[in-house]
C-alpha cells in the first residue's frame, strides 16, 4: 500500500506563528500518514521546532489548524497530550533519579495503573538496553544512554504518535545508529513519527517522506528519491596536489557546472546535470588545460545537494545550536 493511501495521523493546515517581529511559521501545510516517518528538514530557525511545539500543544499558533489522530491540538490539548510522546533536543530526565525511578515517575504522571508501573519500567529498560544502569543516577549516564532513556520515557504510556525533535543531536555515530534502529522498531510496531533533524543521512535512512522548510514555509516535499531526482545533481569531485591546482581547475570546469563549483583546499566539487557526459567533458578539459588530478570521484545526488539547492547552504555538519533557545525556531 502506498503511504498516500494511509489515513493521516498528523494534519497541519496553514499554520502561522510570530514571535514579535519574527515570523516563525508562515502558512505551513503537511500531513503524516499513520505508521510512517516524516522527516522535517531545514536550517536553524526554519520553523521545525516551532511546528513540533504547536503539535505537542506547548505553543499556540496565531492562525491555521492542526490535529493529531483527528483531535484538534488547540481545542483539546489534554486529549492530544494523552496520545503523543515527545523526545526533544535535550534529554528531559532528572539527573538525580535513577533510570528506573525516572520511568516510574513518568508513568505516575501519565496516570498509568499503579500495579503495572514497575513492570512497564522494567520492560522499557530491557528494550532500550539500560538494565545494567537501571539503578544508577542518570548523572552517571553517557549521552547515548541519556537519549535512550529519554526515548523510553516518551514511550511509557504507549503513544501511537511520537515527535522526535533532533533526537540524535550530539551523539556519537554508534549511539546515533542505535537510536535509528529503535525508531525503526517503533514504526514497525505501528507508531507514527514526526522527526526533525539536520542530519541528512538520518532523514534518508528513516523517513518515508521528507518536508523541507525554510523561513517558516514548506519549500519542497517528497520521498528522498524524488527530492534527489528533482533538486539534486551529480557531483564530480576532483583532487589536486595543491590548492592552486584546484583553483586553475575551477576556471576550466566552471562552464560544465549547473551551479558554482565549490573549492575546499585542494579539492574541487563540480555539480553537473549529466554525469557520464560531463565526466568525459571534464577529463578532456583538464587534459587540454594541462591539469593532472590526483583523485577523481563521481558522486550521485544526495540530500545534502538537495538541501544546498533549496536553501543556498549546506546542512549543519556539527552539532547545531538548539532552536529552543530562539523564539523563532
Amino acid at each position: 500500500m502506498n503511504d498516500r493511501d494511509l489515513a493521516p495521523a498528523i494534519v497541519v493546515e496553514g499554520l502561522r506563528k510570530r514571535f514579535g517581529d519574527v515570523v516563525a511559521l508562515d502558512g505551513i501545510d503537511l500531513e503524516v500518514p499513520a505508521g510512517t516517518v516524516l522527516g522535517l528538514l531545514g536550517p536553524n530557525g526554519a520553523g521545525k521546532t516551532t511546528t513540533v511545539r504547536v503539535l505537542t500543544t506547548t505553543v499556540r499558533p496565531d492562525a491555521g489548524h492542526a490535529s493529531v489522530l483527528g483531535v484538534d491540538v488547540m481545542r483539546h490539548p489534554a486529549a492530544v497530550r494523552a496520545r503523543i510522546g515527545l523526545a526533544g533536543q535535550f534529554a528531559a530526565v532528572d539527573d538525580n533519579l535513577t533510570g528506573r525511578e525516572n520511568l516510574r515517575m513518568v508513568a505516575q504522571l501519565a496516570h498509568l495503573p499503579r500495579p503495572g508501573i514497575a513492570a512497564r519500567a522494567t520492560e522499557l529498560l530491557e528494550r532500550f538496553d539500560l538494565v545494567d544502569a537501571a539503578d544508577r543516577p542518570v548523572r552517571t549516564y553517557s549521552g547515548g544512554m541519556r537519549r535512550r532513556l529519554d526515548l523510553a520515557a516518551a514511550l511509557v504510556h504507549r503513544p501511537p504518535v511520537l515527535f522526535l525533535d533532533e533526537p540524535t543531536t550530539g551523539l556519537d555515530p554508534q549511539s546515533r545508529s542505535g537510536v535509528w534502529e529503535l525508531i525503526g522498531e517503533l514504526v514497525d510496531d505501528g507508531a507514527t513519527v514526526l522527526l526533525t533533524t539536520q542530519y541528512l543521512e538520518e532523514a534518508d535512512r528513516l523517513a518515508h517522506r521528507i518536508v523541507v522548510v525554510d523561513d517558516g514555509r514548506v519549500i519542497a516535499e517528497g520521498t528522498a528519491t524524488e527530492l534527489k531526482s528533482r533538486f539534486g545533481s551529480t557531483v564530480i569531485e576532483v583532487g589536486f596536489s595543491s590548492a592552486a591546482g584546484a583553483l586553475r581547475a575551477h576556471a576550466v570546469l566552471a562552464r560544465l557546472a549547473v551551479r558554482e563549483p565549490e573549492q575546499s583546499d585542494s579539492t574541487l566539487r563540480v555539480p553537473v546535470a549529466d554525469g557520464p557526459r560531463a565526466l568525459m567533458d571534464a577529463l578532456r578539459a583538464l587534459d587540454n588545460g594541462g591539469l593532472a588530478p590526483t583523485t577523481l570521484v563521481v558522486r550521485e545526488p544526495s540530500l545534502d545537494d538537495v538541501f544546498l539547492t533549496l536553501t543556498g547552504r549546506r546542512a549543519e555538519s556539527a552539532e547545531p545550536a538548539p532552536e529552543t533557545t530562539r523564539g523563532a525556531a
